[in-house]
């Protein structure tokens, strides 16, 4: 019976001092985020969720955020991922593991994250900004390379958020891409208005939908953004030429 209680007792000391070193750890990795050394309170983090299977909520997101900032992009996605299953921080961690798996190129697993966490919390800043910028980028980098069909394709992508400024944006873009390719067409077309009208008339007809779409799409802007003087200008200047 005393060999028994002996074995208890120290069975709970071992316990008891096993849990003081991973409390320690955690407050290691707690001291090393408040001075934002990430890459420390990643490790230290990661050290202390190992030894109760990531039942820490808390722990778990900071995991992920000191992932984030110290360039482990696989450990925050880790982590991210986590802290989504346990329902905590939502907004937060779809955000920081779509800027994760942004930073490790995986644009296609970015674009899932973030539609999933805009059905969860729908509207959020954070979200809808990286889904924004994206297809900004995207629809600048199609219209450079000439490709007008999948510019004005990324740019309506955008028009699915509510966030006004964005929504601004892309439809500006959209308004002054279609202006241009419009008056591109009539730069072109014009020396033929005296040497081949039928050909002229053909080009002007597909120039002039061009800039019904731009006036459209500027005017869209215009209601959800009245200030915009710079859609103001180009509207007025697609106006001149209908």
């Amino acid at each position: 019976m005393k060999k028994q209680i002996l074995l208890m007792a120290l069975s709970l000391c071992v316990s008891g001092v096993f849990a003081q070193d991973a409390n320690k750890v955690k407050s290691e990795g707690d001291e090393a985020l408040k001075a934002k050394n990430y890459t420390v309170a990643f490790t230290k983090y990661d050290q202390y969720l190992k030894t109760n299977n990531n039942q820490d909520s808390v722990t778990v997101f900071n995991c992920g955020l000191s992932g984030l900032n110290s360039k482990n992009y696989a450990g925050a996605v880790k982590y991210f991922d986590i802290s989504i299953k346990n329902n905590y921080q939502l907004p937060m961690s779809y955000a920081g593991k779509a800027q994760a798996l942004r930073n490790m190129g995986k644009t296609a697993e970015m674009l899932t994250t973030i539609e999933a966490g805009l059905k969860v919390v729908p509207g959020d800043n954070n979200l809808e900004k990286l889904y924004a910028i994206h297809y900004l980028k995207e629809g600048q980098k199609f219209q450079q390379a000439g490709d007008q069909a999948k510019a004005e394709e990324a740019y309506k992508s955008i028009l699915s958020i509510t966030d006004k400024k964005y929504k601004t944006d892309a439809l500006y873009s959209l308004g002054v891409m279609m202006f241009n390719n419009g008056a591109k067409l009539m730069q072109k077309a014009t020396p033929l208005a005296t040497t081949d009208r039928a050909e002229y008339d053909k080009q002007k007809a597909v120039a002039d939908e061009d800039f019904k779409k731009a006036s459209e799409y500027l005017e869209q802007a215009l209601q959800i953004s009245p200030e915009r003087e710079a859609a103001k200008k180009v509207l007025d200047q697609v106006k001149a030429v209908l």
